[in-house]
């Protein structure tokens, strides 16, 4: 069993299938495998958040999906990865929004833009989101020990991909780690705040200033050419 914790890509299950270019159209095989992965997630998840994710079998899932085992770990290599394939489309989002930033926007700008617009949006990567079911989501999370072992995990696939899109090398490595914490940091303080009873729109207004103070030591900390 492969225990990377990487999620396959759109519409491509673990072995199968060459990766789609980003304008090429889904299959119906693609379509079905996506709405498999979906419906196997989502019962995983579930079923998860009522009983506990150490209370719930691998073999418990499958059968409630409807699937075999080893086809389960054809979707999932491990069991984390049934919960943590949500963070897994934000793995590589730091790195994304640097390529894809305007002319003369400089990197950490292109990020703070990206973060602050995903408070405003109560995007639950900010953890500024109180939708019950993303409240519940992060209490399985964050209570359950493998599962915040295996997201440093993503996080660390994260730093990586935007090293690699600020250049790769020592001090874009160094940045990376920096910006990576700040934005995990800014989080969790969110997540925490929201989790204790109030609501996002109370901290909205803490979260923004709490964003721009982070985003000013970065920028005093990091060097030409990435601030």
């Amino acid at each position: 069993m492969v225990m990377s914790g990487e999620k396959p890509r759109s519409g491509v299950v673990a072995g199968e299938d060459a990766p789609r270019g980003p304008n090429a159209p889904m299959s119906l095989r693609e379509r079905k495998k996506q709405q498999t992965y979906q419906a196997v997630s989502d019962a995983a998840i579930a079923m998860f958040m009522e009983r506990g994710f150490d209370k719930v079998s691998v073999a418990e899932v499958a059968a409630a999906a409807d699937i075999s085992k080893p086809t389960l770990f054809r979707y999932f290599p491990s069991k984390e990865d049934l919960a943590l394939h949500r963070f897994a489309d934000h793995e590589d989002e730091s790195a994304r929004v640097v390529a894809a930033r305007a002319d003369g926007e400089s990197p950490l700008d292109a990020l703070r833009r990206n973060f602050l617009d995903g408070l405003e949006r109560r995007d639950p990567v900010t953890g500024l989101c109180d939708v019950p079911e993303v409240l519940a989501f992060h209490r399985l999370l964050y209570g359950t020990p493998s599962l915040v072992a295996r997201l440093y995990a993503y996080q660390g696939r994260s730093e990586a991909a935007l090293a690699r899109a600020l250049g790769d090398g020592a001090a874009d490595r160094l940045a990376a780690g920096q910006i990576i914490a700040v934005l995990r940091i800014l989080a969790l303080e969110n997540w925490h705040r929201i989790s204790a009873g109030q609501s996002a729109d109370e901290v909205y207004g803490d979260a923004v200033e709490a964003a721009e103070r982070g985003f000013v030591q970065l920028r005093s900390g990091l060097g030409p050419g990435r601030a």
